[in-house]
């Protein structure tokens, strides 16, 4: 169950202890697209001094095309089979701070690789707030239909079910950036020095490979 995390200041003397404790494990963002991965990440990775990656990029480089071009030409499960290959590649060569797609979180293999090698955070945004947010893009071919709102509303409720088994839960609101970075620093600085009792994880059912990007 991912736990949500009370604002706080966080400290380079946080910030140090968290690197320390991680190792070799790396922080996975997930979350839904215009939740902030990329932009909260990057401003993470510096306050933490960890290499950002962002998994989007670097399929689209594997591949030598676009995303929206992999399915277009290839097809969603060749996607989704190339994605659980780079992200398992970026999670061998951590620690890093990583953003992944939208919907890289939803494949089991995937998670538990996550589990395995990372901390996962999930930057939890509310439907208006994804909407405003993407809505100027032209590179999510999801939103590409007659009514984006009802894609969001949708996605979401078929994805939090899988976002909620993350280690850790922060509000992705309009606040500026920093708030958001520093409200996640000291979420993984607690995640990662307060005692924690085993728990069984829940999967959900369902089909979690119709469609998302």
């Amino acid at each position: 169950m991912s736990e949500t995390i009370l604002p706080a200041i966080a400290s380079a003397s946080q910030e140090a202890a968290i690197v320390a404790a991680l190792g070799k494990r790396s922080v996975v963002l997930v979350g839904m697209m215009g939740a902030g991965k990329s932009t909260i990440g990057r401003r993470m990775a510096t306050r933490l001094r960890l290499p950002f990656v962002d998994a989007d990029n670097e399929i689209e480089a594997a591949a030598g095309m676009s995303i929206p071009d992999i399915f277009e030409v290839h097809g969603e499960p060749h996607f989704r089979d190339g994605e659980a290959r780079v992200i398992a590649r970026l999670l061998d060569s951590g620690p890093i701070l990583l953003a992944t797609g939208g919907g890289a979180f939803l494949r089991e293999e995937t998670r538990q690789r996550i589990r395995d090698k990372a901390i996962s955070l999930w930057l939890k945004a509310d439907a208006d707030v994804i909407l405003r947010r993407v809505r100027r893009r032209e590179n999510r071919p999801l939103l590409k239909t007659a009514d984006p709102a009802a894609t969001i509303a949708r996605l979401i409720e078929a994805r939090h079910p899988f976002y909620e088994q993350t280690d850790i839960t922060i509000d992705s609101r309009d606040v500026p950036h920093e708030k958001i970075v520093e409200e996640s620093i000291v979420a993984l600085h607690e995640h990662l020095f307060r005692p924690h009792t085993a728990s069984a994880i829940t999967e959900p059912t369902g089909d979690p490979l119709s469609p998302h990007l």
